[in-house]
């Protein structure tokens, strides 16, 4: 293995392109006789959907199709992969079995009953262009039942809180001791002096300069279905469609060309992208 590069300062090869407007991000893919999805979405952070009214939006000139999360589930397609089980060492006092009794929420490209979040997809609208998709979503009439709900973790974790899932025993994921408990508790009775702080940390994430943007197709000819889609790994993309769409690994096809920044946020799959495909 040669070791002459370390240390040293590399000229980069991707820049000129990019800097002279040859770049390929998600949305410079185009193609023919495309179509146009507009994602409505919950203003509420916790709540029922009553009922879902588009016969309006799906007479305008233009409009294609209208699905909801009771749509997704007639098709027989799964939820979102999710695996937050660290997998190469969590450091967490965690064993197997106590990484089992943890509640894996199951959630949809579109939610079929509840939102639990504000800006949940809850439909997608699909028409010939942008702009009559955008237009169009304004005449469907969704009706919610809003639930009491709590937006922060300290409320969240008190006896009586609004429950996220109905299927788990409380909102807290996730209890657990590390280290030497006994020696923790016996550094504490013999100190001299004890601070106690209270930290707020509210939710990051990175927010990359590219919006999200897919494309998706279905070659029915050889019955493979293709997203574009820039992203931290096509290999994951591409499981965790296999396993959306419960097909085998040769008809899933994903293409990442550039990305317009990602820092962890491009790494799993953005809702958005198994329903346009």
């Amino acid at each position: 293995m040669s070791t002459k590069t370390i240390g040293k300062a590399l000229l980069r090869n991707e820049d000129y392109r990019r800097l002279t407007g040859n770049g390929e991000y998600s949305d410079d893919t185009n193609l023919p006789n495309q179509a146009y999805a507009f994602f409505l979405r919950s203003p509420h952070a916790f709540a029922k959907i009553i009922s879902i009214d588009a016969s309006a939006a799906l007479e305008k000139a233009g409009v294609l199709s209208f699905l909801t999360g009771q749509d997704w589930l007639n098709d027989g397609l799964a939820s979102i992969p999710h695996s937050p089980v660290p997998s190469g060492g969590d450091g967490l006092g965690m064993d197997e079995e106590k990484w089992s009794q943890v509640y894996l929420g199951i959630n949809y490209p579109l939610a079929p009953e509840k939102t639990r979040f504000v800006g949940e997809a809850v439909a997608m609208l699909v028409a010939e262009t942008a702009e009559i998709a955008a237009d169009a979503a304004e005449l469907v009439k969704i009706e919610y039942e809003p639930l009491p709900s709590v937006t922060a973790t300290e409320a969240a974790a008190l006896d009586g809180a609004p429950q996220v899932w109905d299927e788990s025993l409380g909102n807290v994921c996730l209890d657990t001791t590390f280290g030497d408990s006994d020696a923790t508790e016996k550094a504490f009775a013999t100190a001299h002096h004890i601070t106690r702080m209270k930290f707020r940390i509210t939710r990051n994430t990175g927010v990359p300069m590219e919006p999200r943007a897919g494309l998706g197709s279905f070659d029915a000819i050889n019955g493979q279905y293709t997203l574009y889609a820039g992203g931290g790994g096509a290999v994951r993309y591409k499981k965790e469609l296999i396993q959306i769409f419960g097909v085998e690994p040769d008809e899933i096809r994903v293409v990442t060309k550039d990305v317009g920044g990602n820092f962890g946020t491009r790494n799993r799959l953005f809702p958005e992208y198994p329903l346009v495909m």
